[in-house]
């Protein structure tokens, strides 16, 4: 097996153009939003990796258990991350008593093992993952998550599959959610680091 670690992909940023009408009267707004803090924002740029999970109703179980772990705000940093997040059905498919557990005070630890498992350090694209699996051969495209464990990425029938140290598989079901700390791939399962 080939070994690599995800670095920066240069990936070309999503802009977002809004739509509409020129305005013809002194009616516009400025791409920038003056928060109440006093910081600007560009409301034409995707929020951080936290924002924009919260602004998805697909990742309302993801959102929780950051918020449990304490890892919003290292989400929403600098970053750039790559996350791999577990979609609610995801979520769903754990055991209901191991998921009370890591959401407990109690489980916070364990929580945020298998939370920082999902995370890459650097920005990749579905291109730039594919790519590298494609150039890691048969073996498969070895990822070391923030967490310190690793995935292994592999295609499977035009799918990208990720399985981890125990042997569980996770399926890429959406690609490339821009954020402005990040990109997000939503995945099918939740990967459990050994």
């Amino acid at each position: 097996m080939k070994k690599f670690t995800i670095a920066l992909a240069s990936a070309a940023s999503l802009a977002l153009v809004a739509c509409g009408d020129t305005a013809t009267e002194d009616t516009t707004m400025d791409d920038e939003a003056t928060m109440a803090d006093g910081t600007s924002v560009d409301e034409n740029q995707p929020g951080t990796i936290v924002e924009v999970a919260q602004g998805n109703g697909d990742f309302s179980t993801l959102v929780s258990a950051v918020q449990t772990a304490e890892l919003g705000e290292t989400l929403s940093g600098e970053g750039p991350y790559t996350v791999f997040a577990p979609t609610n059905s995801a979520f769903e498919a754990v055991d209901p008593a191991t998921m009370e557990q890591l959401m407990s005070e109690e489980g916070r630890e364990q929580l945020t093992g298998i939370l920082t498992y999902h995370v890459v350090e650097g920005e990749t694209n579905a291109e730039a993952l594919t790519q590298a699996i494609t150039e890691a051969g048969e073996g498969g495209y070895t990822i070391t998550t923030v967490n310190g464990a690793e995935l292994t990425a592999t295609v499977d029938g035009g799918n990208v599959i990720l399985t981890d140290a125990a042997g569980n598989t996770a399926t890429v079901v959406q690609t490339d959610v821009d954020a402005s700390n990040g990109i997000i791939h939503a995945i099918d399962s939740v990967l459990m680091p050994q």
